[in-house]
């Protein structure tokens, strides 16, 4: 049938359910609704809405074994980690529900002709475009904070996640947010781009590729509309010669094979100083024979298949273009004869600028060790990327390695000595082509609202 998306298990390449799209004007109906939502949604209080995202976090809970189920059954995510993320979604919901008052209260200041009252005004209808890798996670980390903020939001998954969309809005609606506050939208790319200038749009936030995202970024400042984007990236972990070998590789491990290697905040460049290159290097490449590649639900799997074959496909092309321009390959680069879309550990070493291993953003688990002489050198090497959203540095010396991350480290977000993924209270975001605007942390709640000030003169 024509305008239908059938979803596919990754691990077995069988199909899961098929979906009918929404064509644009089903699209821009939805819109209306969500508009007519927020005539009322805004004029209700923090503690109303607070009640139903602690209500939304209850049942995000309840529901765990089925939203992970669907996880590993639409996208490859390995169960233990859907588990994860689940719990981190109900943590983002509390949080936004506890401090989301606190963020938005009036603010008070004085001027010469009398005092003011700055107050953060919801602003409307805002449209998510979200990936499929956190199917949950992506979904719930920005419309929670615009729901509480006073807004409202319809919401383009990726199509391999439908299934997720249609039991996020569920859940929502259960929850008792009224009937359009949150909606799923299944529709196609060029759809959500053209429902960019439906004049209740009001602002855009978008999780993807940064060649999209720049195209969304255009579109709506064509027409004055703002945008939060998250575009991926090519994120450097820098290992200096006081290392401790065995944590840094255990993190760095981590950190490059977290949900299957498709992670936008991923360890993907690993830069060794020389002087203990080999011994890193050797580290590494024993743990990364020791993962077990598999069925995403069994309990002992460490890493499940890719979420699609094309983007499979993609990564393979990566790897062996940074092949033929001089890479080598320690460890896997070959594409298993097996069911399912699963891609091997893979090792590249001797990675230089100009391989895609070096310059783009590798979705999978292939990891790029970079060989440099010293810690400046490895600072140069970890900047020199049109990428800036997360990063490393492993040494005993934690205070100089704080000091590298604050004022080196071109980035929005560095680990030191360990290896974390997004946290309810600290913001989310990068910078240069990895976009700009934060999630998390009380930052997100006013991306999209107005920053309001009424002036009040002085009694005569």
């Amino acid at each position: 049938m024509p305008n239908m998306v059938t979803t596919i298990n990754p691990a077995n390449e069988q199909p899961v359910n098929e979906y009918q799209l929404m064509n644009l004007h089903e699209a821009n109906k939805a819109v209306d609704l969500a508009n007519d939502c927020y005539q009322f949604w805004k004029k209700t209080t923090f503690t109303q809405r607070a009640q139903k995202l602690n209500k939304l976090a209850d049942l995000i809970e309840a529901n765990s074994p089925k939203l992970v189920a669907l996880m590993t059954e639409e996208m490859g995510k390995v169960t233990e980690q859907g588990k994860q993320e689940v719990a981190l979604c109900a943590k983002i919901c509390r949080y936004t529900a506890e401090q989301g008052e606190s963020e938005l209260q009036d603010e008070h200041r004085v001027f010469e002709q009398g005092h003011a009252i700055i107050t953060y005004q919801p602003i409307g209808v805002i449209l998510g475009i979200q990936p499929w890798n956190f199917p949950l996670y992506q979904v719930i980390r920005y419309s929670v904070s615009n729901v509480m903020a006073g807004n409202t939001t319809v919401m383009k998954h990726a199509s391999n996640v439908f299934g997720m969309a249609k039991l996020i809005e569920e859940l929502y609606l259960e929850a008792g947010f009224p009937k359009g506050c949150f909606q799923s939208l299944l529709i196609d790319g060029k759809t959500a781009g053209e429902l960019i200038e439906n004049h209740h749009i009001r602002g855009v936030t978008f999780t993807g590729s940064d060649k999209v995202g720049k195209q969304v970024a255009k579109r709506s400042a064509e027409l004055s509309k703002k945008t939060v984007l998250e575009l991926g990236s090519n994120d450097a972990f820098i290992v200096l010669a006081d290392a401790d070998i065995e944590k840094s590789v255990a993190a760095c491990i981590q950190g490059r094979i977290v949900n299957n290697g498709e992670t936008c905040v991923a360890a993907k460049r690993f830069i060794i100083v020389d002087e203990i290159y080999d011994q890193f290097r050797d580290a590494f490449v024993s743990g990364f024979k020791q993962l077990k590649v598999g069925d995403p639900s069994a309990a002992d799997t460490d890493l499940g298949p890719m979420a699609r074959k094309d983007l499979r496909d993609e990564l393979h092309q990566q790897v062996e273009a940074s092949i033929d321009a001089g890479a080598r390959c320690t460890l896997g680069g070959k594409i298993p004869k097996d069911k399912g879309f699963y891609y091997p550990v893979t090792i590249l070493e001797d990675v230089k600028p100009g391989m895609p291993a070096y310059d783009d953003e590798l979705f999978g688990p292939v990891a790029s060790l970079i060989r440099v002489k010293d810690e400046a050198e490895a600072m140069m090497v970890a900047n020199d990327s049109r990428y800036g959203l997360g990063g490393g540095i492993f040494s005993k010396d934690t205070q100089h390695a704080t000091e590298l991350a604050i004022k080196e480290f071109d980035t929005g977000m560095v680990n030191i000595n360990g290896y974390s993924l997004a946290q309810p209270n600290l913001p989310f975001g990068g910078v240069k082509d990895s976009g700009y605007g934060r999630e998390h942390g009380g930052f997100g709640i006013k991306e999209f609202v107005n920053v309001k000030t009424v002036m009040v003169a002085n009694a005569q």
